[in-house]
């Protein structure tokens, strides 16, 4: 028994090799690095896990040495970078894609497009029912991710003017979360990664010229940069494992890599 349990234990090092190697973070970029990693393990045969609760959860996890690689859907706060110092941790960012961070409502809703305007006013809880903006005489229910998140980051910064979530804001533990909750909720509006929009929900148009010019979310508008909630996608890494890392960096950063970001939703670094 001893000797069957040692000789699977070495045929896992075997396989992990050189490039084992931990992915923890965004929840956004969750899909990205799963389809990534899945490629990079059938042609390299390394050994990759990838698991997500937010990009602050794998900032934290890069300060503490249990993840190789930080997955961020946001840059590194100055705390973040404090932190690294004080443990004495040298990291390197890289932009892995881009995405576009879509408003989704419940398809029932006859609204079709807001302004960032209105869109300060609903996710503040300044606005609360959705007659107010021209739909039905219906109260809106405000669906948003987690402080840890770095899209909650991201949407609180570039979207409403760091204006704090209402306070009925319901919190969700994950992207998918959100989704699950639109779909299911007549009154609700989110915002999740562009890869995440469904069937199940809708995306909004985006007026950021206070309704000149409506904008649907999609890999072409966000390439274009014609929508106007647009972000890179990063993965922050020790230099200590710098060697470790790399080929599955390199992999992302390549031509095949970068098809796997439009084949998933994303957005690629170049077209």
């Amino acid at each position: 028994m001893k000797k069957t349990l040692l000789f699977m234990i070495s045929l896992v090092v075997l396989a992990g090799g050189s490039f084992a190697q931990k992915i923890k973070g965004s929840d956004t970029m969750l899909p990205l690095s799963q389809k990534e990693a899945e490629s990079f393990m059938k042609e390299k045969k390394g050994n990759v896990t990838v698991t997500g609760g937010g990009s602050g959860v794998g900032f934290t996890a890069l300060i503490d040495g249990t993840t190789d690689i930080a997955q961020a859907s946001r840059a590194i706060k100055m705390d973040e970078k404090l932190k690294l110092n004080a443990a004495h941790i040298s990291y390197k960012q890289v932009i892995a894609a881009y995405d576009a961070l879509a408003i989704v409502v419940n398809p029932s809703n006859s609204i079709n497009q807001l302004t960032r305007e209105q869109l300060e006013g609903i996710f503040t809880g300044k606005i609360k029912n959705w007659k107010e903006v021209g739909g039905a005489n219906l109260t809106i229910v405000v669906y948003t991710r987690e402080t840890s998140s770095g899209t909650y980051e991201f949407m609180k910064t570039n979207v409403m003017n760091n204006k704090n979530f209402a306070n009925n804001a319901l919190s969700m533990p994950a992207t998918g979360a959100i989704i699950q909750s639109v779909s299911q909720t007549k009154g609700a509006i989110g915002y999740v990664g562009l890869a995440y929009v469904s069937k199940s929900v809708k995306a909004l148009k985006v007026s950021y010229d206070k309704g000149k010019k409506y904008v649907v979310p999609n890999v072409a508008t966000a390439m274009n940069k014609s929508y106007p909630i647009t972000r890179p996608l990063y993965y922050y890494y020790n230099t200590k494992v710098e060697k470790k890392v790399m080929p599955y960096i390199k992999f992302v950063l390549s031509t095949e890599g970068q098809k796997i970001v439009s084949k998933v939703g994303y957005v690629p670094l170049s077209k």
